[in-house]
Parts: structure tokens; C-alpha cells; sequence
């Protein structure tokens, strides 16, 4: 079974070996076809798959025919989405940005699309520094053929892990810790990565909430204010919300919240 360093690894690298297996598929595909080669039947093909699995000679390590290397890159993009939204400041982001709407009771507006497209920009302005790391000292030495897919997978794999583990409570790793019952490593940088990817979700899920949280007070205020002066009225059948809306929104446009928002994010990270 691979280690969950490595496959994290060959996650953040598959798309750029997507392309050359593709390549390698569609020149087999010319050269066949160029040749006259006819469907290949099945035994056939049971018979290319075993001797690529046997290899050689028994001494040589099987290789794993190009069908399957593609069906294993495939299953690697199609999880690629769900591990770089909890690999990186993408789930934070998210998180404060909807409790910021919900804050302004714009309902829809801004709409999802944008507030998404909004998470990316700042998720790549955060992680840019990391992912120039990880470009560096994995996926160039691997295209320049300085060492094999192994080791630039372990390579991005610790680079990542460097960047979670400054963003994890010491708390919430000594939970999982004490869960997985492992022993108390030297290091925090040799935990594995299926202790410290929940370690760091569950540390972002609580900062995220924290930061929302404080965002929510000011806007929790004014509405209270517009609803004891309704009250005081006697308008108490007009729903509050309807007379704090614009003056929400003037109140964040003149404090330049957007602006405000997108610094404290790149700045609360580490």
C-alpha cells in the first residue's frame, strides 16, 4: 500500500506527468495504426499486461503498463481538488468569506462564483511561496531526470507538511497523536501526513471560525441598534434587516472591507 507521504506527493505532480503519458499513448497509437496493426484481441492484450507486470527478467522491478499508469493518474486528479482545498489556505479563506456574507445579509451577493473565484487568487497569493518551494526542489529536479518520482514526492510532500504544520495547534496534534496511539516523535516534521492533514483542518476550521466570529460583532451591533430604534418606533412589523442592509454595506465600502479582509487573511498566515 503507498505511504500517505507519497501519495500526497504524486498528487501535486500528476498533472505534469498526465501530459507525457498522454503523448507516450497517442505516438503508440500513430505507430500502430502507420503499421497496419489490426484490434488487438484479448489474449492479446492479457498477454502485454503480464509481461509488463513480470518485467525483463526476474531480477527487474515490474513496470506498470501505460493503461494503468493513466488510470492511476486519473484517480490521482480526480481527489487532486478535495487535497488541495484541505492542503492549503483555501479552506480558511472560504470559511471567513461566507461568514462574511452572511454578516452583510447580502443573501447571494456577492454570488458563489465570485466569492470561489475570489478564494483561489488569494489561496495562490498565499501558497505562492510554498508552491516556488515545492516547483524548486521537486518538480524541476524530476524534469531535469536529477532524481525519480520517490523522492520528488517526498520532497513535496515534507514541503507542504512544513507549511501545515505552522498553521496546527500543538493541541490538535497531540489529539490525533494520541489517537493513531503513535509515540511521541523527535520532531513534529516526522509525524506522517494522516496525522498532520486532520491535525490542520480541524486548526483551520477553528481559526476560520474565530476570525468570522469577530467579523460578525460589528454587524451584530448595528442591527441590534436599527431594531431598538424600529421598536422604539413602533414599526415592529418592519423586519430590521431591510433598514440595517444599506447601511451595512456603506459602513464596509467606507472602511474598505474588502481590502481590510484580504490583507488580515494573507497575513494570518504563517
Amino acid at each position: 500500500m503507498m505511504k500517505p507521504s507519497r501519495c500526497l506527493g504524486l498528487v501535486i505532480w500528476a498533472t505534469l506527468m498526465l501530459a507525457a503519458a498522454c503523448s507516450a499513448q497517442t505516438e503508440n497509437a500513430m505507430q500502430q495504426s502507420s503499421q497496419g496493426a489490426g484490434m488487438p484481441t484479448l489474449p492479446q492484450i492479457i498477454e502485454v499486461i503480464d509481461k509488463a507486470s513480470a518485467g525483463d527478467s526476474p531480477d527487474t522491478p515490474a513496470e506498470w503498463s501505460t493503461p494503468v499508469k493513466l488510470v492511476a493518474i486519473f484517480t490521482l486528479l480526480a481527489i487532486l481538488p478535495s487535497v488541495l482545498a484541505m492542503t492549503t489556505s483555501f479552506t480558511r479563506i472560504t470559511i471567513v468569506l461566507g461568514f462574511v456574507r452572511r454578516a452583510l445579509s447580502t443573501q447571494t451577493i456577492p454570488p458563489n462564483i465570485a466569492m470561489m473565484g475570489l478564494a483561489v487568487f488569494l489561496t495562490l497569493y498565499t501558497m505562492a511561496p510554498t508552491f516556488y518551494k515545492m516547483n524548486e526542489r521537486a518538480i524541476q529536479p524530476y524534469i531535469a531526470g536529477d532524481i525519480d518520482s520517490t523522492e520528488a514526492s517526498l520532497a513535496a510532500s515534507n514541503i507542504i507538511k512544513e507549511f501545515m504544520l505552522r498553521q496546527t495547534r500543538q493541541a490538535d496534534l497531540a489529539r490525533f497523536i494520541k489517537i493513531a496511539k503513535l509515540e511521541q516523535p523527535k520532531s513534529v516534521v516526522d509525524l506522517p501526513l494522516h496525522i498532520v492533514i486532520p491535525s490542520f483542518i480541524i486548526s483551520e476550521f477553528r481559526t476560520a471560525f474565530e476570525i468570522g466570529c469577530l467579523m460578525f460583532i460589528p454587524f451584530l451591533l448595528l442591527d441590534l441598534v436599527i431594531a431598538s430604534v424600529l421598536l422604539t418606533a413602533g414599526m415592529m412589523m418592519l423586519p430590521p434587516v431591510m433598514i440595517s442592509l444599506p447601511f451595512k454595506i456603506i459602513l464596509f465600502i467606507l472602511i474598505d472591507g474588502w481590502g481590510i479582509l484580504a490583507q488580515s487573511l494573507s497575513l494570518s498566515f504563517r
